[in-house]
């Protein structure tokens, strides 16, 4: 059974576990602290970043989207459409969602990093801007929910799970629509709930 090296709080990881419940993929859950650098993350990826995926004959897949794309021709398509133009509707929607998290990644590290005094206000103001501009979007036009979801829905969730874990009350405000798309996501698809970032 390949091996899932994750963190329950990051969103990354967040979308492969949800993406591999959904694709019907077994995977061994091994929960990795990055900071503390352990061989076994390192051996796989030297970049020490999460998520992995590392494959029963050994070899490792690394970056969300990577695994993402192995575990969709590991289910034979369960994960994006086969249609070029609705695929390219979901890869879009992906890479937005990551990008979200990509900016509030960088908000976090920057003040956990940095000793107060040097948390560089302009920088977090810039960060937190892309990611209202994401959202509005995305509020404006929430992604469908059909039941066959792709792995941009699941992104997405994951996405706004780790908002919520980390920028709670800040990101809802004015964005109705995407936070009822979140719940209902979670009433369409409760078996992924689990992936969600805690």
């Amino acid at each position: 059974m390949p091996r899932l090296l994750y963190a329950s709080t990051s969103p990354y990881s967040s979308k492969v576990r949800m993406a591999a419940l959904h694709a019907g993929i077994a995977v061994d859950l091994v929960p990795i602290k990055t900071e503390e650098r352990p061989a076994e993350l390192i051996g796989a990826n030297p970049l020490g970043k999460i998520p992995v995926l590392v494959l029963d004959d050994g070899r490792s897949v690394h970056d969300s989207r990577a695994i993402t794309q192995h575990l969709n021709r590991m289910s034979k398509n369960a994960l994006f459409p086969r249609n070029p133009d609705k695929r390219l509707e979901a890869e879009v929607l992906e890479a937005l969602a990551d990008g979200i998290c990509d900016c509030a990644l960088s908000m976090v590290y920057e003040r956990r990093t940095r000793p107060e005094e040097m948390v560089y206000q302009p920088w977090l103001e810039r960060q937190w801007t892309k990611i209202s501009a994401a959202l509005d979007l995305l509020n404006a036009n929430p992604p469908k929910l059909p039941k066959k979801i792709t792995v941009g829905q699941i992104a997405l969730r994951a996405c706004l799970g780790y908002l919520s874990l980390r920028f709670a009350g800040k990101w809802e405000k004015g964005r109705g629509r995407l936070t009822r798309w979140a719940a209902r996501f979670d009433e369409k698809f409760p078996e992924l709930k689990p992936g969600i970032p805690a």
